[in-house]
């Protein structure tokens, strides 16, 4: 089922100021940021060359990102995302096995099919799964 790791999500609670600690110290090409109100969030991917590091802000009052950075307001690993062949046959699948998914597939920042599953279920790790 598992492909290979896209990218590591970090919530920020300064996207500024981590798009230039990634660009101007680090020097890694750095996309411009997308507001996904889908989810709640805005993203920035960082490439890293074999894979990326997404930053998350939150977008709007709402933002499940919010409660998150409330507990950790310096910012943090929010989550994983893997790639796999379908994202609705993995849904399936995982549903059928007892695995918690949280909500149904909707497109992500790639726009491609997402999911999410239930860190209780992924050892406290949050883990996102990601047409190929």
């Amino acid at each position: 089922m598992l492909k290979r790791l896209n990218h590591i999500a970090i919530a920020v609670p300064n996207l500024g100021q981590a798009i230039k600690f990634y660009r101007d110290i680090l020097g890694a090409s750095v996309t411009a940021p997308v507001d996904l109100a889908e989810h709640g969030v805005t993203t920035v991917f960082v490439d890293v060359g074999n894979t990326k590091i997404e930053l998350l802000h939150p977008l709007g009052s709402d933002s499940p990102i919010i409660k998150f950075l409330e507990k950790n307001p310096h910012g943090g690993i929010h989550h994983y995302c893997v790639e796999v062949e379908d994202v609705a046959e993995a849904y399936r699948k995982l549903e059928s096995q007892g695995i918690r998914v949280l909500g149904e597939p909707k497109i992500g920042a790639h726009g491609k099919p997402v999911i999410f599953l239930h860190p209780k279920d992924c050892f406290g790790c949050l883990v996102e799964f990601e047409d190929q």
